[in-house]
């Protein structure tokens, strides 16, 4: 399997491969039912693939202990299952037609298969994560709050009086970077790695996570598609709140706003549904301030993300992590 983290050692990325390897057995098993219907509809998502991200994290910090431990494995196979199961809901939630190059659950089955499909996986991975013990539960538990925390806000929106801008972040915070964090914490957690050096690696998730979210908003802008794999300003169409939005938004409210920068904002508030009227939104977008704005904020997070790692052990498992970082700090630029 093609490593997802940038690994220069090659005994470290071999070890990896393999007990990615492993941990891909397990998630077979985990989606496997005898009823032929949730047979097919669990394996759907884990089937088309994906870059496998968070269980590879698990594996990684885990080299910060003894990385051969069972229970690894064990989270490792929580985390992508958690993360699979979010998909489910999410593309029912965004009304998402495709999801890893295929046909997304919803739209196979309907809304109520596709739901309950992704119930039954979150079940699957707290099935799993009970066997680590109670601590994992609690960890698991808090993560998943997080996950519905950051879906909900999503769709409410900033309430009055919220900072739509700091509202966002939160949003990034428990919806992408929470799993990211258990993912790393679980790693090392069970691994048996010094206290300082979980948390460290659980604070790099979490910031890395924002850096991820942010780079994909300015990518959304920028990219050709063959970076963020769709086709840009698919969020301008959807009316998606991104950070470059809210960023101009937030200009047009104040009284530094130019008539420019109104226009712009009326543009991107209106029908995006022609071709032309959203590549015109997207080529005025992109040579707006907010973009750069936007662009320097992924790369303090990535930064942030680099500075938790101070307690690690120099070695390639800090290096991995550190290249991790400036892959998204790159993404962005």
């Amino acid at each position: 399997m093609t490593a997802v983290l940038p690994v220069v050692d090659d005994a470290l990325g071999a070890r990896l491969a393999a007990r990615m390897e492993l941990v891909e057995e397990r998630l077979q098993a985990a989606v496997a039912n005898e009823d032929a219907l949730v047979d097919e509809t669990s394996r759907h998502l884990l089937a088309a693939g994906g870059k496998r991200l968070r269980p590879y994290l698990t594996l990684l910090t885990a080299e910060l202990g003894d990385g051969a431990r069972d229970e690894v494995l064990t989270a490792a196979t929580v985390v992508e299952l958690t993360h699979l199961a979010s998909l489910y809901h999410d593309d029912v939630m965004d009304s998402a037609s495709v999801r890893r190059g295929t046909t997304a659950a919803h739209q196979v089955w309907g809304n109520s298969v596709a739901i309950l499909t992704g119930d039954l996986l979150f079940a699957r991975a707290s099935g799993l994560v009970s066997h680590l013990g109670p601590e994992a539960v609690l960890l698991q538990s808090r993560t998943f709050e997080r996950l519905c925390l950051g879906q909900l806000h999503e769709t409410v929106g900033p309430r009055a009086g919220d900072e739509p801008v700091a509202h966002y972040l939160q949003v990034l915070s428990d919806k992408t970077a929470s799993l990211l964090a258990t993912s790393a914490r679980f790693g090392a957690l069970f691994a048996g790695a010094p206290a300082a050096v979980v948390d460290a690696v659980a604070g790099f998730g979490e910031k890395a996570g924002v850096a991820f979210q942010l780079a994909d908003d300015v990518l959304d802008v920028v990219s050709d598609g063959s970076q963020s794999g769709k086709t840009p300003g698919t969020d301008l169409r959807e009316h998606v709140p991104t950070m470059p939005v809210l960023l101009l938004r937030e200009l047009v409210a104040s009284p530094a706003a130019t008539d420019e920068d109104r226009a712009l904002l009326a543009l991107l508030d209106g029908d995006l549904d022609d071709d032309g009227v959203l590549a015109e939104a997207v080529a005025a977008l992109r040579a707006h301030p907010v973009v750069e704005r936007t662009r320097a904020q992924a790369l303090a997070w990535a930064q942030d993300a680099v500075d938790e790692l101070r307690e690690l052990p120099v070695g390639p498992v800090r290096d991995a992590l550190e290249a991790f970082a400036q892959a998204l700090a790159d993404r962005a630029a």
